[in-house]
């Protein structure tokens, strides 16, 4: 399977690299570094697209999106000849893209100008570089942004520093690189432009060199540590260990459709959900995992995490991670824990350090999900203390915990002088759910509830006038001139449509507060059955958003973007499943693949693709710290999950042609199954789910159903 993936194009699209967020990413699974081939240099973080035919060299990148942009950046370009000028202007070659191999485990590349052929093979912390020329003076070019040091040791070895990040808390935070070369370097040359360092360096007429090369953020000693541990690995060795890597993980969940296609497809979205957060720790000398502090500046022990926004990631990909990969999850729950512990509020968007993004805490829910499927149940109660400290202490830097914290705590809401001051709303009331669900879990029962109740000050900036959540100053007085459309300035990334159902821990309260379930209903077809239309005067100008929301053609539902995730399952909570499933695959088969481009909008740190591998398998984690997956409309024929706890469990879909766009009836181990959702406890316990799928509605009565969580149950 792992060779069907094309990294290159996600689903053979090309929309997915308009937005720079699906780079080729080559590496192990939640890698150090990851490598890309870069196409351009003239479009900042936007440095590859698949249909350049420019080949530029091979970019070590540490990108989670260009939103954010690179940090411990530098470009390995292979020549031959003699260079005009150094840079990669003059050393670029064209390259056949459809010829190249892009898999999650290697690069392979042939540089037409030089009919020169490389492969790149990376490991944790380094790699290997093979390449083999074919003409009579061959070398290689290093682009160096931010160079700090440079030493060649001797004739095989070649040491470099480097400084350049797009936001650190350490102004000198350095990334360090070790290379050792199999055939000696004659001649060293360098020169810099603007920000850059250029390196050549020259092997003469050798015809084939090997690179192998080391990186640590902790020092040059361990950069070399790191390069010696991998000495006596050759090309081959490489592959296999990497390819092995990457296994252990596909592996993991078995899939086959009635389209071959979609195969290929899902196992490119699982591919992309393992390549975030990325390693932030090293091993010593000693064994001991290490890490660099950029806060304190400093190197302390044990695991970090950096490279994920939690407001994208905790409704997809840590829920897929706590079915299958729980073991991963449980050290990412440590490093986050340390990122507390050093910095003092718990990380919200991490690259390399915190960035401050996006509305809420919402780690808050990451945590939560795991404390109620006893995911690192020893972590929790520190866990408990760093969420309500979040929760009640206004950092004196912005760009930590909750801003307005103190204001929402007055006014039960964040007032309208705060920037998407109801998704701040709506995000607080949301890990106040989150709290009471760890502190349930500890048996502290009076935080529990306190956290319960506030968990409903949602319902303080719901307006039943206009039936949309709406800003409101201190005064209690909501905005005037309502749009439902306006995308911007009290919202984050949408507009009322696309934020005012983010209830997650109260949707049988939001459904009253709408009118109850006829009325929510209606309101529900009215967001889908409606043109994609959108206001941009809060922004000021069409943001992508906007632009791929009107794209796909689904009325408000604006699956380009994780707050539309779990739209498609609130016709569930009013009992109407049968009107989420034809939704479902419709958006399954027509934003996700070739014909359409192969992704919708943002796939941010796997978030998108953790939506698209829950949906295939036919249920998806509404509520993150609910212990609850609502059952959707599975694509996939069959699929066989291989848990964490070593039980396995077997999916089918019949007959899952184009046609069936209902499920007829679930079974659960052989027995009717008639809850419209399953519980993590359930599932873990492994078995089978059978979906009978059919072509009309099942005229059961879901009304007699159970329905999934709520706090109004």
């Amino acid at each position: 399977m792992i060779d069907t993936i094309d990294t290159r194009h996600g689903t053979a699209n090309q929309h997915s690299f308009s937005n720079g967020n699906c780079l080729p990413y080559t590496g192990v699974p939640f890698g150090m570094n990851y490598f890309a081939p870069q196409t351009t240099d003239q479009k900042g973080s936007w440095f590859f697209h698949p249909e350049d035919r420019v080949f530029q060299g091979y970019r070590l990148t540490h990108q989670p999106s260009p939103w954010m942009g690179d940090f411990s950046h530098m470009v390995m370009t292979p020549f031959s000849g003699a260079l005009p000028e150094l840079s990669l202007f003059h050393a670029q070659s064209s390259y056949r893209p459809e010829e190249a191999v892009f898999s999650p485990y290697q690069l392979k590349i042939h540089q037409l100008r030089y009919s020169l052929h490389s492969t790149l093979v990376p490991s944790m912390y380094g790699g290997l570089l093979a390449l083999d020329f074919s003409q009579e003076e061959n070398g290689l070019l290093l682009t160096l942004p931010g160079l700090k040091a440079v030493r060649q040791v001797n004739a095989h070895e070649l040491q470099i520093s480097l400084v350049n990040y797009s936001g650190c808390e350490d102004p000198d935070f350095i990334f360090y690189l070790t290379f050792q070369f199999a055939e000696p370097v004659l001649s060293f040359t360098e020169a810099t432009k603007e920000e850059n360092t250029f390196i050549q360096l020259t092997f003469g007429s050798v015809k084939q060199q090997v690179v192998r090369f080391g990186t640590s953020f902790i020092s040059q000693a361990q950069a070399s540590l790191n390069l010696e541990r991998e000495r006596a690995h050759d090309l081959q060795d490489f592959l296999s260990s990497n390819r092995q890597a990457w296994m252990s993980y596909f592996d993991r969940i078995q899939v086959e459709h009635t389209d071959p296609k979609q195969t290929k497809t899902f196992y490119h979205n699982l591919y992309r959900v393992f390549l975030f957060p990325q390693t932030f720790y090293e091993i010593n000398e000693e064994g001991e995992k290490i890490h660099y502090d950029t806060f304190n500046r400093e190197i302390k022990p044990g695991v970090l995490y950096t490279n994920n926004g939690f407001w994208d990631t905790y409704k997809t990909v840590y829920p897929l991670f706590s079915l299958i990969a729980e073991e991963k999850y449980g050290e990412m729950l440590e490093g986050f824990l340390n990122s507390y512990e050093e910095t003092g509020f718990l990380p919200k968007w991490l690259s390399p350090d915190e960035r401050g993004l996006m509305p809420g805490t919402l780690i808050d829910a990451v945590i939560a999900d795991a404390a109620m499927k006893k995911i690192r149940p020893d972590l929790m109660p520190r866990f408990l203390a760093a969420m309500k400290k979040g929760a009640t202490v206004q950092s004196e830097r912005n760009n930590y915990g909750r801003q307005g914290t103190l204001d929402y705590l007055r006014y039960g809401y964040v007032p309208s002088n705060y920037h998407e001051s109801v998704n701040h709303t709506l995000d607080y009331a949301y890990s106040d759910f989150c709290i009471s669900q760890v502190a349930k879990t500890l048996g502290e029962t009076e935080t529990a509830t306190a956290y319960a109740e506030q968990s409903l000050n949602y319902r303080n900036i719901f307006d039943p006038t206009v039936g949309f959540m709406r800003a409101k100053d201190s005064e209690g007085q909501f905005r005037k001139d309502f749009s439902p459309i306006r995308w911007g300035k009290d919202y984050a990334e949408g507009s009322a449509w696309q934020s005012s159902f983010a209830v997650y821990q109260d949707f049988q309260g939001l459904i009253q507060q709408m009118g109850g379930k006829a009325a929510f209903t209606e309101k529900l077809i009215e967001l889908c059955n409606q043109p994609p239309r959108f206001d941009v005067t809060g922004y000021g100008f069409e943001i992508h958003e906007m632009s791929e929301m009107a794209a796909i053609e689904f009325g408000q539902l604006a699956l380009s973007n994780q707050p539309s995730f779990h739209y498609p399952y609130l016709f569930s909570y009013v009992g109407k499943p049968e009107m989420a499933q034809p939704l479902i695959k419709n958006l399954l088969t027509e934003c996700f693949s070739s014909e359409s481009d192969g992704y919708p909008g943002d796939e941010d740190n796997g978030s998108m693709a953790g939506w698209y591998l829950f949906n295939s398998l036919g249920f998806y984690p509404v509520t993150p710290g609910s212990g609850e997956y609502v059952i959707g409309m599975p694509l996939v024929k069959r699929a066989v999950l291989a848990l964490s706890n070593g039980q396995t469990l077997t999916i089918t879909a019949q007959p899952n042609q184009p046609q069936q766009q209902f499920i007829h009836q679930t079974t659960r181990n052989g027995m009717p199954h008639q809850p419209l959702f399953f519980t993590h406890e359930d599932l873990m316990t492994g078995g089978t789910i059978d979906y009978q799928l059919g072509i009309v509605p099942n005229p059961k009565d879901y009304q007699k159903n159970e329905l999934p969580f709520s706090l109004s149950n």
